[in-house]
């Protein structure tokens, strides 16, 4: 399953800033293709909390469209085209790995989130909470959104192409944690956005930052694995989506129960404990 060093043709360094770029290339997309929610609502811009759930829904919608655009136009400029897309029913193994990664990332979720609680770590509170805003019924939506839009770009862009394309400078899983490292980083100006003033970030800042970045990395290491295990889309997609779905399900009962939460990859699995037992 591992590549060779005797097949990889391209340069770590060209193939690694290749990968970044594309990386790049998706957030900008994205700039572009949420224009349309906010000409809807213009409330987004300034209040996201009070913008209506039709505007909140299309913001979201339209964003991951975003990834999934870059990730097409990148195929179709290399003339790799749809037949590079590796989106086919999985096998009885690839639902087995399918049922791995799900329990595997809820675990990797449930252990993380007992030690921020142990050690008292800051995070750094994720910027779709801004459109969630307590809204229960929006956490629903959410939910629809990561099966059927968030999870499949995702894992579109930053899977079967980022990760794809590291395979010709990699072996699998260097291109797994390099691919991983990409994503996290991706998310570095929005974390440091969400402590304040970007001029004063001060240490508590940056640990809550790393803290947050560490999470996300973890979680890609997990689907990129699956990817590399199976050479099918729809594997990790299926347990990215389980996994966003079950994050989503457990701020709906913290919400249901009135418990204070900032960040649902914080304390809601141990209040759950207490709550449901």
């Amino acid at each position: 399953m591992d590549t060779s060093s005797s097949v990889r043709d391209g340069s770590p360094l060209v193939t690694t800033a290749i990968a970044v770029g594309l990386a790049v290339f998706g957030i900008a997309a994205t700039q572009l293709t949420t224009i349309p929610a906010f000409l809807m609502d213009p409330a987004l811009l300034t209040s996201p909390a009070d913008a209506s759930i039709a505007a909140r829904t299309a913001l979201m919608v339209l964003n991951f469209l975003g990834f999934a655009l870059a990730g097409g136009i990148y195929l179709a400029a290399t003339d790799r085209g749809w037949a590079y897309v590796d989106w086919r029913t999985p096998t009885k193994r690839g639902w087995l790995y399918v049922l791995a990664g799900i329990v595997g990332s809820i675990a990797f979720y449930v252990v993380v989130s007992l030690l921020i609680q142990t050690l008292s770590l800051p995070t750094t509170e994720n910027q779709v909470m801004e459109y969630i805003a307590g809204d229960q019924t929006m956490i629903l939506v959410m939910i629809l959104i990561v099966f059927f839009f968030n999870a499949p770009a995702e894992e579109f862009l930053f899977r079967n192409v980022i990760q794809k394309r590291l395979y010709a400078a990699f072996s699998r899983y260097q291109a797994v944690v390099v691919a991983s490292l990409i994503f996290a980083l991706v998310h570095v100006p929005a974390y440091l956005a969400a402590t304040g003033d970007l001029l004063s970030i001060g240490p508590e800042a940056l640990l809550a930052s790393a803290v947050s970045l560490a999470v996300v990395f973890g979680g890609s290491l997990i689907f990129g694995y699956l990817y590399a295990e199976t050479d099918n889309l729809v594997v990790p997609t299926a347990a990215h989506a389980a996994f966003n779905a079950f994050q989503f399900g457990l701020l709906y009962l913290a919400l249901e129960f009135d418990l204070e939460v900032a960040d649902p990859a914080q304390s809601v699995v141990v209040d759950l404990v207490f709550v449901l037992s």
